[in-house]
């Protein structure tokens, strides 16, 4: 049986203080729902604000390992499933669905807490035959998402992380992160950690409806900032770079970041998967309804005529001419900039086992 979710209907425009405009049935439901007017004359009117709320998830395990060639990274740890900021182009909404939920507003509403990730990763970070490698937090969903002030279960990841020397990195859109700057510059000390700020537009009244939850473009850049100074190892992240909406914003992105303190910068492609094609489209339509033909153009010209692309080695940039100018213009700023230099790698030559509580340090 399916879960409940936020709302059995598809919406008809946008809702205050969410991303997505639909909640359509996840892909692996046997049914669907439609609009439907009963003369009532209702289709159209707002909903009020829909509360967000947070389910305890007994997982079993809490690193997920990838084999992907496009990332330099094969573990990550995610402490949350589903993700408050409400990124209406996030490529995670989709797992939702594997959860009977929607990709739509019930991703943004419906999130999942995993309590037990620092006892889990504890246990994990003990095996015997266990490798230690960089491991990426926050790979999938965001793991600094408002629900984190209440819960602080990536502190207690991280905290894990240090105490056994662990390489690690963080990606994150979250000012949240400061919290934890005494964990950070302990790691940054012992040269075990890297953190990506996300940036993705300087707009504050398109950041207000493409990433509505997540801290303002101002609070990212004075993130990178607070980071830099403390001594941890920050760099920006461009992402996603969308055609004919914040395309044009790329270097001024990098420069804002580069005076902020942000010593190397990465940036991908949008990437629709699945019923984010739809759940885009919706919300081209509601926020920017007089570009969402070019912008919907100019992604397929960089798809190859897809709304999505799957091949390792361009589903993150894309191909064609646009893809090409795009990757051009980053190269020629990050150069000027000096952000073309990788931050150091997270050492893994540390990692220990630390006693556990009551036993004796060896």
């Amino acid at each position: 049986m399916a879960r409940p979710t936020t709302t059995d209907k598809l919406l008809a425009g946008a809702v205050h203080g969410r991303g997505a405009t639909l909640n359509p049935a996840g892909r692996f439901e046997k049914a669907r729902t439609e609009l439907f007017d009963d003369g009532w004359q209702t289709l159209g009117t707002p909903l009020p604000p829909l509360p967000t709320r947070v389910t305890d998830e007994r997982a079993r395990s809490i690193l997920s390992y990838n084999d992907s060639p496009d990332l330099d990274f094969d573990r990550t740890i995610n402490p949350y499933r589903g993700c408050e900021h409400g990124c209406i182009y996030c490529y995670a909404r989709p797992s939702h669905g594997y959860l009977g939920y929607s990709a739509g507003l019930d991703f943004e509403t419906q999130l999942l807490a995993k309590p037990d990730a620092a006892a889990l990763l504890d246990a994990e970070l003990r095996k015997r035959n266990y490798q230690p490698a960089l491991v990426l937090v926050g790979a999938n969903t965001d793991c600094y998402q408002p629900v984190e002030r209440e819960r602080g279960i990536t502190r207690q990841v991280l905290q894990v992380l240090v105490n056994f020397r662990h390489p690690f990195a963080v990606i994150t859109k979250s000012a949240l992160i400061l919290r934890d700057l005494d964990l950070l510059r302990e790691a940054a000390r012992l040269g075990l950690v890297r953190v990506n700020i996300t940036v993705t537009t300087l707009d504050l009244e398109l950041a207000r409806t493409l990433e509505p939850r997540a801290a303002t473009p101002g609070r990212r850049l004075q993130t990178i900032a607070e980071l830099a100074g403390a001594g941890v190892p920050v760099g920006v992240m461009v992402a996603p770079v969308i055609p004919g909406l914040n395309d044009h914003e790329l270097e001024a992105i990098l420069q804002a970041s580069a005076k902020a303190g942000a010593k190397q910068a990465r940036w991908q492609f949008v990437r629709l998967p699945y019923e984010i094609k739809d759940l885009f489209g919706a919300w081209l339509q509601t926020h920017v309804p007089g570009r969402a033909d070019r912008v919907w153009a100019l992604l397929r010209d960089v798809r190859q005529g897809k709304a999505n692309e799957t091949e390792f080695g361009t589903r993150m940039t894309g191909v064609g001419i646009h893809a090409q100018l795009l990757q051009q213009r980053f190269d020629l700023a990050v150069r000027r900039l000096g952000l073309d230099t990788p931050l150091p790698p997270p050492d893994a030559s540390q990692f220990r086992l630390p006693p556990r509580p009551g036993e004796l340090p060896f």
